[in-house]
């Protein structure tokens, strides 16, 4: 069964980087980039561009709702954090020039997340990736995410911000529930032995704190307080934040940034896209908290970039956790 299942993802995996053609990862891999009209204090622009994905070449369903191709046996699937960031992407660029086009695409798919939110077995309001998944703990259909809550809800409540339509924030505040509850209530929040809060990308046991989701999910968190004032949101999003700063060290091997907490002998390191995404985020973060510590450590991860050795390392140090592990 083992060898099967690593069968399989070998395969997913050589068609999606080797084969010609657009796979999930032409999505995905994008230039990470700050969005340059990022106000602090208000809801604006999305923190991050995603540019490339407001382009996006398709494939599309017949409603023109983004579709990934997984490739192998997944095939086409709808995944609800890349129709968010088609959203966003889009959202911005309609912020900086009124294409009509762009806000059609951008309260497109602020209507599939708002008529998609499903109940998960706990009663929570959730988006479904209704797909396997070969994690290291393998996910199985129907799964939910904190980036996915997160994501949602940053679309969600600029949708209402354009529109002034209360479904908007409705479906955002149904999403929000999820932050309020642990793991083991059927939620997306963590809290470690120190009292920590987490947000969980990838809903196992035990957690793996995969670092990009956090950031992004805690962003959701700060969106929503911004569109409601809601004191419980200001104050998940403060102990996020919190837990950010305090734990950053803990993904920094010395010359490359972790892509997880991963539980195994070997440490996940992240790609060369992961890092990149991590300095970009650290940014943003440094922008709304004020927080030193995370501009101190984008620089540091800048330079462990620039090194033609380092990148070696970390590309040599992901390939045999991957061997390893998946």
């Amino acid at each position: 069964m083992f060898m099967l299942k690593r069968l399989k993802y070998l395969r997913r995996m050589i068609s999606a980087y080797l084969l010609p053609g657009r796979s999930q990862l032409t999505f995905w891999h994008e230039r990470p980039e700050v969005s340059p009209h990022t106000p602090t204090g208000e809801l604006g622009e999305y923190y991050m561009t995603f540019q490339s994905k407001a382009d996006y070449p398709g494939p599309f369903d017949t409603q023109g709702i983004p579709q990934l191709d997984y490739r192998g046996s997944l095939g086409l699937q709808y995944n609800p954090i890349a129709i968010a960031q088609f959203g966003l992407g889009n959202y911005n660029l309609f912020r900086r020039a009124p294409d009509p086009e762009r806000r059609r695409r951008f309260l497109l798919a602020a209507d599939w997340l708002e008529t998609h939110l499903e109940k998960n077995p706990a009663g929570l309001a959730v988006w479904n990736h209704h797909f396997d998944w070969d994690y290291r703990t393998p996910l199985k259909a129907p799964w939910y995410s904190g980036l996915a809550q997160g994501q949602g809800i940053s679309l969600l409540v600029r949708a209402h911000r354009e529109t002034g339509q209360t479904r908007y924030l409705h479906a955002a505040r149904q999403a929000f529930e999820a932050f309020t509850r642990l793991v083991e209530e059927g939620g997306v929040v963590y809290r470690d032995e120190n009292g920590r809060m987490w947000i969980e990308e990838y809903i196992v046991s035990p957690p793996t704190h995969i670092l990009n989701g956090f950031f992004w999910a805690s962003w959701g968190l700060f969106d929503f307080h911004l569109a409601t004032g809601d004191p419980a949101a200001r104050n998940l999003w403060e102990e996020s934040a919190a837990t950010l700063s305090d734990v950053l060290q803990t993904y920094d091997t010395g010359f490359w940034s972790l892509y997880e907490h991963s539980g195994t002998r070997m440490r996940m390191f992240a790609s060369l896209f992961y890092h990149s995404l991590h300095i970009v985020q650290l940014r943003v973060m440094a922008l709304l908290t004020g927080d030193k510590v995370f501009a101190a450590t984008a620089d540091r991860w800048e330079e462990y970039r620039k090194s033609f050795l380092k990148r070696t390392r970390a590309r040599l140090h992901k390939a045999i956790f991957k061997l390893c592990y998946y």
